[in-house]
């Protein structure tokens, strides 16, 4: 047996063993040492191969289903390797995906992965300028896209092979050329796991969307702390609410499901249904679910009824979940969602973890793999405080650095550890519980906003002068992204001026970052150098309890 495949499913196998041991598990777990390693190649095919179990299996909204054994997964994404390597994508070259959930997009990360391409996952509700910052930025040389996209890419700068699944586009070669590609596949060199794989574009407090760069250890193996925290077992048939183009869905619609022998199923929709999930969730024998906090809070104002027959491990991720969803969950079904932490920069940190007793509203404990602190202002160890990684010695889970920003990885890459950004505080049990931001990064619908960026694009709408983008509680999405204006002169603070910018906001801006409301203010609070006080407006913001004269839904200004 290969050596370095053999200390991955040692490692696994650890985890695996002691899923309902956490002290055990968290005690003696550590990642494994390797140098070579292809994750598709060592481990997956060889999984593979001559497995007829089923890897994927995709249902959508009017009944359809797409199903594959590991097996056919080698021999598609080995055609797609091939197919790839003809349209001249070499290791290392940047692939930017821009996919639904279809069974194309897992066999193209799994072939850029035996490639030694690097992916640059992307969502399909990017706008053009999103994908020339992702073009320019990430050095991409092959694009990936559905026939519904291809238009957003015809005159953005740059040299790249342009693939289309599923159609025919005019300068577009078609993904269906694969079907004729080799059955087999042969790398032409070999993977380090220090090598490149992901780069994530996430929202932060600056311009531009910060460039996370993973690598052929850090999100394969180290998803072995989310595959843990899941309870995923072989032959699981496991399910995931997330869109392609998100790090959560490499995380729980890839890697970790994967990495346990389990089945990948997707719920595919066109706009997500509570009753179409329910429906689901009785229809097929569904064992563990994954879902963000907004799908909980929309499920259970449904009927939940008895619980589904199979399903044993409920889990939420992206932002603390209510303690009543917990409740109500717990109480008809009888089963607890279980809470797990982490960020793009890394894998599953902080969890509920499987056999643990669970303290409703608590991040959790630290997962195996990750030795975690609470920093004070002055950096030292606290029960409260910035929720710090130690660096010594490095999780396997990190990510390498932000790309293109070494002095913002030097600042989070300080003193030992790595700095989360987040705040929460410990208890005597060793459990952690979340506070928030240090930043004014907020969630929304389990998207993660960046104030700055909306308030540029605030700021190109005719009326107004100035803005600050702060998150406004909301029953379903948890939080929407509200905007307090001021406005130029000449314009009246009422509702033709917030229809206004609301619909020039729709042109330009992606819907998962889009206002939802605006409130003119006269001036905004700012602190003596100059900078606007976003803490205030949070406070306000979470402290009120009615809407102000001059507030404003953007639902209203449809009309």
């Amino acid at each position: 047996m290969n050596t370095e495949r053999e200390r991955f499913l040692k490692a696994r196998d650890f985890l695996q063993e002691r899923r309902d041991d956490y002290e055990s598990a968290y005690r003696g777990f550590r990642w494994p040492e390797l140098e070579e390693f292809n994750w598709a190649l060592d481990y997956f095919d060889v999984w593979a191969e001559g497995n007829h179990r089923p890897a994927l299996w995709i249902v959508d909204e009017e009944g359809r289903e797409w199903k594959y054994s590991f097996a056919e997964m080698r021999e598609r994404s080995n055609r797609v390797a091939n197919f790839l390597r003809r349209q001249g994508l070499q290791r290392g070259g940047r692939i930017l995906l821009m996919l639904d959930n279809q069974p194309e997009l897992w066999e193209t990360i799994l072939a850029a992965i035996k490639l030694g391409a690097v992916l640059i996952p992307s969502s399909l509700l990017l706008t053009e300028s999103d994908l020339q910052d992702r073009i320019r930025r990430g050095q991409v040389t092959l694009v990936v896209a559905t026939p519904e996209n291809t238009g957003k890419f015809e005159g953005l700068a740059g040299s790249f092979v342009k693939v289309v699944v599923g159609g025919k586009a005019d300068g577009w070669v078609s993904y269906e050329e694969a079907l004729e590609a080799p059955a087999s596949f042969r790398a032409d060199l070999v993977t380090r796991i220090s090598d490149a794989l992901f780069l994530y574009f996430t929202s932060g407090t600056t311009a531009l969307p910060k460039m996370v760069l993973h690598t052929n250890g850090s999100y394969p193996v180290g998803h072995l702390s989310t595959m843990y925290w899941i309870g995923l077992k072989e032959g699981d048939l496991h399910l995931n609410i997330s869109s392609p183009g998100w790090a959560k869905h490499a995380w729980s619609s890839f890697f970790a499901p994967w990495n346990a022998g389990a089945t990948i199923f997707v719920h595919k929709y066109t706009r997500f249904s509570p009753a179409s999930l329910l429906e689901t969730l009785r229809k097929y024998p569904i064992n563990t679910l994954c879902a963000p906090p907004t799908v909980w809070r929309m499920v259970i104002l449904e009927t939940l009824g008895a619980r589904p027959e199979g399903l044993r491990e409920l889990v939420s991720a992206g932002e603390p979940l209510n303690p009543e969803v917990i409740t109500r969950v717990e109480q008809e079904w009888g089963l607890t969602i279980r809470d797990g932490y982490g960020q793009t920069e890394t894998t599953l940190q902080v969890g509920n973890m499987p056999g643990l007793p669970v303290k409703v509203g608590s991040m959790g404990r630290p997962a195996p793999g990750y030795r975690l602190e609470l920093l004070d202002l002055d950096g030292r160890e606290a029960d409260e405080g910035e929720l710090a990684v130690h660096l010594e010695p490095r999780p396997l889970g990190l990510m390498v650095n932000y790309a293109d920003d070494l002095a913002r990885t030097r600042s989070v890459m300080s003193g030992g550890y790595y700095r989360t950004g987040d705040t929460a505080s410990r208890d005597p049990e060793g459990y952690f519980w979340f506070i928030g931001r240090a930043d004014d990064v907020f969630k929304s619908s389990d998207y993660r906003i960046s104030p700055f960026e909306i308030e540029s694009s605030l700021l190109e709408c005719g009326p107004v002068a100035e803005a600050a983008v702060v998150p406004s509680p909301d029953p379903i999405r948890g939080f929407v992204p509200k905007a307090y204006v001021t406005l130029k002169p000449g314009f009246k603070p009422d509702a033709a001026t917030a229809a206004l910018i609301f619909e020039t906001l729709r042109a330009k801006v992606a819907p998962f970052r889009r206002v939802r409301r605006i409130e003119f203010v006269t001036e905004l609070p700012k602190t003596v150098s100059g900078k606007i006080r976003r803490v205030q407006l949070r406070v306000q913001e979470t402290d009120r309890d009615a809407m102000s004269l001059h507030e404003f839904c953007e639902e209203s200004s449809k009309g």
